[in-house]
């Protein structure tokens, strides 16, 4: 049986031939003239998602790379500050020891001082230091809030948060682009945490004198000083003490040599749980015949420093009601509940609540209550107010610890050491120097801290250059990928161009002899 073509279909068949050779040689021809093998999906379904992936990835690095270029602005910024802040402190701290020196007289101390101030004003203008874009860099991710300000007392506060703001530098690395003001300068570390108490004679006759101490090793404070106070340090005889903890327990031999000093020794110190104490023995006229008998008796406790609870009334509050007082009344409540950092609110002018600090529109009280009179007691903790508050009034609580302290008021303090009189007075003389300790001692810990911030930026500056040179040889491979993909084999597109073009000449041809044939031709 024979199949008949119609002289239409002989027609539209090389035609389509043709076209479909000519198509494929003009797409060749292109794909020669630019090296572009894929072009949209239709050329190569799987290659263009894969390309599709591969500059997505492209698009991230490149992100990732100006990610790295804020972050390296941002602590560079941060790290020239603290440097020039670790420059004060050094100057700070030369005033400090030369300001213990024996010839020094009250003007001298008060020149110190006065240069003090200055270094104060500098250093109070640093920490509140803004970045480019006017935001400040120790704020935390409260860049338009001041993180320091100056109370009213003279001591100055920390308002910024402890938030790092992360920008991602790599597929799996994210780091802080900024130091908190709490890392750099709330974490030093007090020195000045113990204190010291006559407790016999009644009235102090100036023959013993014993500074609050200074915490020289942390760890064994907290460990061993803590679990035995309250001390008591009896003096038995001109050359011997007995300390006692708590429980009645004898433990002076972990004291410096036993509990035995010179009476006569200048600076006398005394060493016990990670505690330094500086003894002063002063004779009195008529002492020489029974030494024993006028030092015998003495007798001091020796804590640590009590927490001490700060109250400030919210500007927003109805009334002018204060808090004009408060204090802890259940030790056991107080440690086991209640925060650093809170905020007592008053939700009638009799009931209150109290929320952990910072309160944010989800937050619930961790506690409530009613006033009694005018008193609030909420968690071990009583809180004294001036008068009846009205609904809405809130109050910022703020615990004080004495783990740390921030360098500001390090050097507050001893400025104003520095400019008290103590020129012929031996109780005062004892007193500064018994602040100068405290001074140096956290001057130094300030110092430690700054350094501490600058060793975590360059780490994170190294990190930054690792990432930088894994983001490149990802981004050269990406590259490298893509034009693998994307790009043509010149050897292959002109072979493949030829056979093309040979194609499309024969099916020409073959298209030419096809329009030659007609009956016409015939007759």
């Amino acid at each position: 049986m024979s199949v008949r073509i119609s002289t239409s279909q002989f027609y539209n068949t090389n035609q389509a031939n043709y076209q479909r050779n000519f198509s494929n040689s003009v797409k060749t021809q292109q794909e020669a003239t630019d090296g572009i093998r894929v072009r949209s999906a239709k050329d190569d379904p799987v290659g263009a998602a894969r390309l599709l992936q591969l500059e997505q990835q492209q698009n991230m690095l490149e992100q990732y790379g100006d990610n790295i270029v804020n972050v390296r602005n941002a602590l560079g910024t941060a790290e020239s500050t603290l440097n020039a802040i670790g420059t004060i402190l050094q100057r700070v701290n030369e005033l400090a020891v030369s300001s213990g020196n024996a010839g020094f007289t009250d003007s001298d101390r008060k020149a110190n001082a006065a240069e003090l101030d200055s270094l104060e004003q500098q250093l109070f203008t640093l920490m509140n230091s803004k970045d480019e874009n006017g935001k400040y860099i120790f704020s935390g991710s409260k860049g338009d809030t001041q993180p320091y300000v100056r109370n009213a007392d003279g001591t100055y506060s920390y308002q910024g948060d402890q938030s790092q703001l992360k920008l991602q530098v790599g597929d799996m690395l994210s780091l802080a682009a900024n130091e908190t003001g709490y890392d750099a300068f709330e974490q030093a570390l007090n020195t000045s945490r113990s204190e010291t108490r006559l407790t016999a004679p009644a009235i102090d006759d100036g023959r013993v004198s014993l500074s609050n101490g200074q915490v020289s090793g942390s760890s064994t404070y907290n460990d061993r000083f803590r679990s035995g106070e309250p001390y008591s340090i009896e003096f038995v005889s001109s050359t011997q003490f007995k300390i006692t903890d708590a429980s009645g327990n004898d433990v002076t031999l972990e004291a410096t040599q036993g509990g035995k000093f010179d009476p006569k020794g200048d600076n006398t110190e005394i060493s016990f749980r990670g505690v330094d104490l500086r003894l002063d023995i002063s004779f009195k006229a008529g002492d020489e015949a029974d030494p024993d008998a006028a030092i015998a008796g003495h007798t001091f406790s020796l804590t640590s420093k009590a927490d001490q609870i700060g109250s400030s009334r919210s500007p927003g509050n109805a009334s002018s009601v204060q808090i004009t007082g408060s204090s802890v009344v259940d030790q056991a409540a107080y440690k086991a509940a209640f925060p650093e950092g809170a905020v007592l609110k008053f939700t009638s002018a009799t009931d209150f609540e109290l929320y952990t600090a910072p309160v944010s529109d989800g937050s619930r009280p961790i506690s409530t209550g009613t006033l009694s009179g005018t008193t609030a007691t909420v968690l071990g903790v009583q809180f004294d107010l001036s008068g009846a508050p009205s609904a809405g009034d809130s109050f910022a609580i703020k615990v004080d610890t004495h783990q740390t302290q921030n360098v500001l008021d390090t050097i507050s303090q001893l400025r104003a050491a520095l400019s008290t009189p103590i020129d012929g007075d031996p109780a005062a003389a004892q007193t500064f120097k018994a602040a100068l300790d405290s001074a140096i001692g956290n001057i130094g810990s300030a110092t430690n801290q700054v350094t501490s911030s600058i060793a975590s930026i360059g780490g994170r500056g190294q990190a930054l250059d690792v990432q930088a040179e894994t983001n490149s040889a990802l981004g050269a491979e990406n590259t490298k990928t893509q034009s693998s993909i994307r790009e043509s084999d010149p050897a292959e597109v002109m072979i493949r161009l030829t056979m093309q073009t040979n194609m499309l000449q024969a099916s020409l041809q073959a298209y030419a002899k096809v329009a030659g044939l007609s009956l016409v031709n015939y007759i």
